[in-house]
């Protein structure tokens, strides 16, 4: 039986060998496949390592329009007043001009319904007062001519009076002089007689008809000094009548250069009167034709901003918000002070619209489904709030093949998110990038004009 027993312990040991054998085979295997797939793994990996990689800068904004007057605009009310119908009402599409609004005066100055034709009165009047104010200054004028006339002839005759005068005085001067000259002969005359008569050579008879023939020749002077003194006095009269008939016209002429000034005058104030009153004729008319509220441009209105009848309101005041009808749609996106240096202004965008199904892939935007092209237009010079800068961006297709032109159904308001294009990288260079937090790369894509001639 021992034997027996020794005899059957080898094959039990023998199964038992088999069986470690076995799953130490087993686990060796494994452990190889396992490493095998690690290396396809890393293979792999390092092989996307090298792939390449758009840099993008990532955006948020709202859809917009391109030009100033696409965009929802405010309709207002150039005058004040009180609001009497409306025509349309919130969603209704209006072409320019249509009636939107009509209001009534509020005003006291245009209650009057017939205020056109009195301020026409008022102008006929103030016409008429204009011919009166014409014929006036042609009155002053004629009359300033014949004064003018008149004193030419005045004028000549006092000067002829004066150069009479003065040759008066000096004839009346010269015959004093002549008179004196004979006075001193007469003198000197009865001095000799008067020695002679001494001397026994004359008789008495003879000096007294001396003297007589002296106080006749003092008398001649005497009346010869008056005379020269009336001439005198005649010149100074002339002159002075002469003086008199320049200040008299002087004083007229004055006169009526004064009534030809206030004719003047008043022919200016009553023009400027009149160019007001056909101002305010024009006004009333332009004002009357205020009284209708229109649509300044073809749209929708989108909301009413004033209701009820009746309701006063007050001039420039908004009435309603009117979104033009064909607007060149445009997006609006607010990226980082950071990254605004790494944009140009003709890179690309591309877009995904809320409510528009979408797949986007960063770094591979060709690939991306559902996303629509874009280009920069504009960027602004100074920041939002925020801190942010805005980037107007407009439709471009990217991808003449698969690229789609921007929904119709696009709103303006609704959100984008938006991603601007920059230049291709390896996937490990954005990796360290992103894990150093740099900016994207500044360099620009060489072209494919340059990787030609390169090449």
């Amino acid at each position: 039986m021992a034997n027996k027993h020794n005899a059957e312990a080898p094959f039990e040991n023998w199964e038992q060998f088999s069986t470690l054998s076995n799953e130490r085979l087993i686990e060796a295997k494994g452990q190889k496949m396992l490493g095998r797939i690690a290396l396809v793994f890393l293979g792999l990996f390092i092989l996307i390592l090298f792939l390449p990689w758009r840099q993008t800068i990532p955006g948020r904004g709202t859809v917009t329009a391109l030009r100033p007057e696409d965009r929802p605009q405010t309709v207002q009310n150039q005058i004040g007043g009180r609001i009497e119908r409306w025509s349309v009402r919130e969603g209704q599409e209006v072409k320019k001009g249509d009636t939107i609004l009509v209001i009534s005066e509020t005003s006291q100055s245009y209650f009057d319904p017939e205020l056109p034709q009195r301020l026409k009165e008022q102008l006929d009047a103030k016409r008429g007062s204009e011919a009166a104010a014409v014929q006036k200054i042609e009155a002053t004028n004629a009359q300033m001519l014949a004064m003018t006339n008149g004193l030419r002839l005045q004028l000549r005759a006092a000067e002829n009076k004066v150069k009479q005068s003065r040759n008066y005085v000096q004839i009346d001067s010269a015959d004093l002089v002549a008179i004196e000259k004979f006075y001193e002969t007469s003198k000197s005359r009865l001095a000799r007689y008067e020695a002679g008569y001494r001397n026994g050579l004359f008789s008495l008879t003879d000096i007294e008809t001396r003297r007589l023939k002296l106080q006749e020749d003092r008398a001649k002077v005497v009346s010869q000094e008056n005379k020269l003194n009336n001439s005198k006095q005649n010149l100074l009269n002339a002159i002075i009548d002469l003086d008199n008939i320049r200040a008299k016209y002087q004083e007229a002429l004055a006169k009526a250069q004064s009534d030809l000034g206030s004719a003047v005058s008043s022919r200016a104030s009553v023009r400027g009167e009149i160019a007001k009153l056909r101002n305010d004729i024009s006004n009333i008319n332009v004002r009357r034709g205020l009284y209708v509220v229109r649509a300044p441009q073809d749209g929708f209105v989108v909301k009413t901003l004033k209701a009820g009848i009746g309701e006063n309101i007050k001039e420039g005041e908004s009435v309603a918000t009117l979104q033009p009808k064909s607007p060149l749609v445009a997006v609006e996106l607010y990226v980082s002070a950071m990254d605004v240096p790494l944009i140009l202004d003709t890179s690309d965008v591309r877009l995904q619209f809320e409510g528009w199904p979408s797949v986007q892939f960063s770094g591979w935007p060709s690939v991306a489904v559902g996303t629509f092209g874009g280009k920069i237009s504009a960027i602004d010079r100074v920041s939002s709030s925020g801190g942010k800068y805005r980037l107007l961006v407009k439709e471009h297709r990217q991808f003449a093949e698969k690229d789609e032109p921007w929904p119709k159904q696009l709103r303006q308001g609704s959100g984008v998110y938006g991603r601007i294009i920059l230049r291709s990288v390896p996937i490990w260079y954005e990796i360290w990038r992103q894990l150093n937090g740099f900016p994207p790369s500044l360099d620009k894509e060489p072209t494919t004009e340059s990787k030609t001639n390169k090449g």
